[in-house]
């Protein structure tokens, strides 16, 4: 599955306004390119659409549209407008990190307390000797 996030911000105009006037003309590119799933998504401070292809033709294929570039070029600030391969920012990655080992894994035991030891000494004696 190949993903591709468009996120435009806000500017002078709000950013759904934007999505409100190009919303059908990015899906119906999406589809005609062979997507299979889309999502609009908005944020205070502005929109993403996610979409999804079952490989990385459509996608390109998407993104080399002229619909698709004229609807970036309207968009409220061209500084504004972010494209990148995934799904939007909080998706987090692709692979799970592997766990970490539990807190204290790893140390080394320390050896229990033995009486036949031979240096031993009881408590008093040393208190003693201050």
């Amino acid at each position: 599955m190949e993903w591709l996030t468009l996120e435009v911000f806000d500017a002078d105009s709000a950013a759904w306004a934007w999505r409100d006037r190009h919303d059908d003309d990015l899906v119906t590119v999406a589809i005609s390119t062979g997507a299979t799933y889309w999502e609009w998504h908005q944020h205070p401070y502005g929109v993403a659409l996610e979409v999804c292809w079952p490989d990385e033709s459509g996608l390109e294929a998407f993104r080399n549209s002229p619909v698709v570039a004229a609807a970036l070029e309207r968009a409220p600030d061209a500084s504004g407008v972010l494209i990148y391969k995934g799904r939007g920012g909080g998706s987090g990655a692709c692979v799970r990190r592997p766990k970490r080992p539990p807190m204290g894994a790893g140390a080394l035991a320390l050896p229990e307390p033995n009486d036949a030891m031979p240096d031993a000494q009881p408590v008093e004696l040393l208190m003693a000797a201050v």
